[in-house]
């Protein structure tokens, strides 16, 4: 007798044996999913009515709604259990290595996709460029230039021998192929553990020469490799989402703080894993710099490891209360949610091998699930109970919120708004063209053009004067923040020196400047979004004003959405380590080097300006120039969509059949037909505060 066993394909695990509760926490997300695929059976259905201009603007549409892939940032302290979390909310308890030590730069997306089709390209690995490697090489990197700026001579040198390392141990491991592989990626067609391994694992030092002709070796291409990117489904997700797990924020050459912080400006949600056994500290400053400088909604705590706790239920609301404390002290996001859980139980029941926990951690498992069992359903099965209590599904159910709340109900809302404009420019050709009698178009195609094309020209020229007076405000308050700092710091410092001499070594705090700064970036942000929001009412306002000249009554009906503002993404630049921030062996080495009260206050300044040049670029140039292109962005797009529908309804002054065919095709459609299409549209056209 045969008996088929039902085995997961994907991680060859007895599938009665995993939890059936996986979606548990995506119920928002599933109904945003919904939401999504109605809205696009309604642009199919405008697509189908559309003719060939407008149709261009529809295909838009259904992109961007196509193109939605949220991200989610993991970071945290080193050995907290992110890469086992990830892998936990993948879904696949053994998908990413988490028993090796990851390369200091490497930051790995998962790309979460539903349904079963196959991807082209199931891995990319991009490696460094040459300038990064040559910053690495010759300078150290930025802590490098960062002791090199403070004197601290013995610490710079350490650095370089660590590069020089590096850099002999991968010209051994690649040989001749090293200088070739640089700034170049790699594709596969699928991706398993030895794969990974090789990219994004540091191998053993030994024997280094005989993998150099190999592909299989353990961090074969590790030190030069930037960032893994997976592709993979994933049956538990209602809709494409991202998951970057970053290798950490502290490292010898803050190469990690640097990829760090551009995943977390890519993404809108920041989950921070710490462990119950170590919480959140000061020590952890690099870490709490960069939340402090989001938004409490946009980090989420895990405290993972609650399974290594010997009494969870009396000691996490002390370690609770202890991690409010350090945020509240240092500035953090004090309203953030704070979730513990374990994420080795999510992957115990996830392997169907729950008979596989410890003595301890089957105990820890107890006594918490009596504190959980109140808002779990005790009649489910043991695999689906362990489930609920690891955390994931209340994990699950926060980051689903904060996607579908503060970027997805945003995108449903812009979509249909654009559809609305063309659904209703359908609905007035088809007035127009019942209403034989209708006076011909008081503009011709001629004039309709030349006024369309001044008035975009006007708007985006005022568009981008407006917001490059905004930005040039704000370049100037934060230039005088920043002064401002280093004149108090630089007295600050005098002071010390008169009262305590040059024996005692001088501490300053550079909290209260980044606070400045963020303030000065907030209002930024404000009256950025003010100035857009302003110019695209006028913007509106002249639109309605052509409508009219050019087709009357006959267009009243037409819906002109506004476009929306740009998203003001958080400044974590501010989280940046500066010279200020190490109290320490290179600190009192900048001090023990600097002699005379002049010495140090010039040299002082030198130091601090050099320092903060970079997040001061990032902060008035990088991210403000992100800003004003959105903005400029979406009133150009606008525009283009507007021009689509102003130019069909004005392409025949005969509006009545050869207007019909070009706007709409070659039938008529029943008004009532289109007055549904609205109606459907207009459930998602209202945007979010």
């Amino acid at each position: 007798m045969n008996i088929e066993v039902n085995l997961d394909q994907a991680t060859q695990i007895l599938s009665s044996a995993r939890p059936t509760n996986l979606k548990l926490g995506m119920e928002v997300s599933a109904e945003f999913a919904e939401n999504v695929a109605q809205l696009n059976e309604v642009l199919q259905t405008l697509d189908e009515m559309a003719g060939a201009e407008t149709s261009q603007s529809v295909a838009r549409l259904k992109r961007m709604l196509a193109g939605f892939e949220p991200s989610v940032t993991l970071l945290g302290q080193v050995k907290s259990g992110k890469t086992t979390l990830v892998n936990a909310m993948a879904g696949w308890a053994d998908l990413l290595p988490s028993d090796v030590n990851p390369w200091t730069s490497v930051v790995t997306s998962l790309h979460l996709t539903p349904g079963s089709k196959r991807f082209d390209v199931a891995a990319r690995f991009s490696f460094m460029t040459e300038d990064e490697w040559s910053r690495l090489l010759t300078r150290g990197g930025r802590l490098g230039e960062l002791a090199g700026r403070s004197g601290a001579d013995s610490e710079l040198k350490k650095i370089q021998m660590q590069v020089q390392g590096v850099w002999e141990k991968a010209r051994q491991r690649l040989g001749r192929k090293f200088e070739l592989l640089l700034g170049q990626e790699h594709e596969y067609g699928y991706f398993d553990k030895n794969l990974l391994e090789r990219y994004t694992c540091l191998g053993d030092d030994f024997d280094v020469e005989k993998n150099a002709d190999e592909d299989d070796g353990q961090g074969k291409f590790a030190d030069i490799t930037q960032s893994a990117d997976l592709y993979l489904n994933c049956p538990t997700v209602p809709f494409p989402i991202c998951l970057r797990d970053t290798p950490g924020v502290n490292d010898t050459f803050m190469m990690r703080e640097q990829v760090t912080i551009g995943a977390i400006r890519g993404s809108r949600v920041c989950v921070v894993v710490l462990s119950a056994n170590q919480a959140l500290t000061s020590v952890d400053m690099g870490l709490i710099r960069m939340i402090s400088n989001l938004k409490s909604r946009e980090v989420i705590f895990f405290v993972n490891r609650i399974d290594e706790l010997p009494d969870p239920v009396s000691q996490i609301p002390e370690i609770e209360a202890s991690i409010r404390q350090t945020l509240k002290d240092h500035h953090g996001p004090g309203d953030a949610e704070i979730i513990f859980g374990s994420a080795h139980w999510a992957n115990i029941v996830l392997s169907g091998a729950l008979e596989d926990l410890t003595e301890s951690s089957s105990k820890a498992l107890l006594e918490w699930a009596k504190v959980e069992m109140s808002t779990i359903d005790q009649e489910q099965s043991s695999p689906n109970i362990v489930w609920e209590v690891s955390g994931l599904p209340e994990l699950f159910r926060c980051i689903s919120d904060r996607i579908v709340e503060d970027e997805g109900k945003a995108l449903l809302a812009k979509v249909a708004s654009s559809a609305t404009s063309i659904a209703s420019g359908l609905q007035a050709v088809n007035a127009m063209t019942i209403q034989s009698d209708s006076s011909p178009s008081s503009l011709s195609m001629y004039e309709v053009t030349t006024q369309f094309n001044a008035l975009a020209q006007k708007h985006l020229a005022a568009l981008q004067e407006d917001l490059d007076e905004v930005i040039l405000a704000y370049h100037n308050r934060a230039d005088r923040t920043h002064l401002s700092f280093v004149e108090r710091a630089t007295h600050s410092l005098i002071t010390h020196l008169e009262q305590n001499g040059d024996t005692e070594v001088w501490e300053y705090d550079p909290t209260g400047l980044r606070m400045l700064l963020r303030t000065a970036y907030n209002v930024f942000g404000v009256r950025m979004q003010a100035a857009a929001k302003n110019r695209y009412e006028a913007t509106v306002g002249d639109l309605a004003e052509l409508y009219c000249q050019a087709f009357g009554d006959a267009v009243h009906g037409i819906q002109i959405s506004l476009p929306e503002p740009p998203v003001i993404p958080s400044p974590v630049a501010l989280g940046q380590t500066i010279a200020l921030d190490f109290h320490g062996s290179w600190w009192e080495s900048w001090w023990r080097r600097t002699r005379g009260y002049k010495a140090f206050a010039n040299r002082f300044q030198k130091l601090i300006t050099a320092e903060t040049e970079d997040f001061m670029h990032q902060l008035k140039s990088v991210q403000t120039q992100e800003v004003r292109k959105e903005a400029v962005q979406s009133l150009a797009s606008f525009l283009d969509e507007q021009k689509s529908i102003l130019f069909e309804l004005g392409a025949q002054t005969d509006h009545s059949k050869d207007m019909q065919e070009m706007f709409s095709g070659d039938k008529m459609h029943d008004q009532d037909e289109v007055q549904e299409m609205l109606d459907s549209l207009a459930r998602f056209s209202a945007a979010p505060e």
